[in-house]
């Protein structure tokens, strides 16, 4: 079955890496999947539009 990739800059990956371990999660993939579903919901449960959502990921620095 097909399984999304998601591209990290080295950096970004060492620190995620280090959360992750430091969090107690079992890996960093494990980590990044808990922070993004954190985030999702956080977005969908404020009722927001898709353009508000592209918005604020923008804001964020998530897209450009």
């Amino acid at each position: 079955m097909f399984e999304p990739t998601v591209r990290l800059n080295r950096t970004l990956w060492t620190q995620v890496k280090q959360c992750a371990e430091a969090g107690g999660y079992s890996s960093p993939e494990e980590f990044v999947a808990h922070v993004l579903e954190r985030e999702v919901a956080r977005l969908l449960s404020e009722g927001t539009s898709d353009e508000e959502i592209l918005r604020k990921l923008k804001g964020l620095g998530y897209l450009e």
